[in-house]
């Protein structure tokens, strides 16, 4: 017999937020979430020189080094729960306890840093997890098309690519609401 939550079970939906180091997630996370997030940044230091490539990210002073947590509520007894991936291979030993029970991902990829992408995209189409693609628009980056982008990122046609500012809040909110309609839509195996 399967269960069916009755109007009166709290039901909350977990969310990743995924991608390469200095893509936007934590900056994302924060933008969306009701409450203060949970971030658990560390000050970059002389032992991530040679590991934590930051020639790309400018004024990057910090980094995840576990995960960061927001929430949304969307009504009484439905919440989203947005769990924050740390970026550098080092911390990927976490990502299977953060997308244990996860309705899916967003991975934000940075145009500029896109092979950074792939790790990320093979997780979850390895784990049979949906995803979408949502391209962290920075200042002064070039835009791109969305269909070159999944050309450039080898991607099932079926993966939503999305533009989207990590900073801003409605930004942030219509990637999540491409992620739940793809998974909605029958997205199985990361399509």
């Amino acid at each position: 017999m399967d269960f069916q939550p009755s109007s009166l079970d709290p039901v909350a939906i977990k969310i990743m937020i995924a991608g390469g180091f200095g893509v936007g997630k934590t900056t994302m996370v924060g933008s969306v979430s009701e409450i203060r997030p949970l971030r658990t940044e560390a000050t970059l230091t002389e032992k991530s020189e040679g590991v934590d490539d930051t020639a790309q990210v400018g004024d990057k002073t910090t980094t995840t080094v576990a995960m960061d947590f927001g929430r949304i509520t969307m009504r009484d007894g439905l919440s989203i729960y947005l769990f924050g991936t740390p970026g550098q291979d080092r911390f990927w030993f976490m990502w299977d306890e953060l997308a244990y029970g996860a309705l899916g991902a967003v991975v934000l990829a940075d145009t500029r840093r896109l092979a950074e992408s792939f790790a990320s995209i093979d997780y979850f189409e390895g784990r049979g997890l949906p995803f979408i693609i949502a391209v962290n628009c920075f200042d002064g980056a070039r835009r791109h098309n969305p269909q070159d982008i999944r050309t450039a990122l080898d991607l099932d046609e079926r993966v939503p690519v999305v533009l989207c500012d990590a900073r801003s809040r409605e930004s942030a909110k219509e990637a999540l609401i491409t992620l739940v309609t793809h998974v909605l839509n029958g997205a199985g195996t990361g399509a």
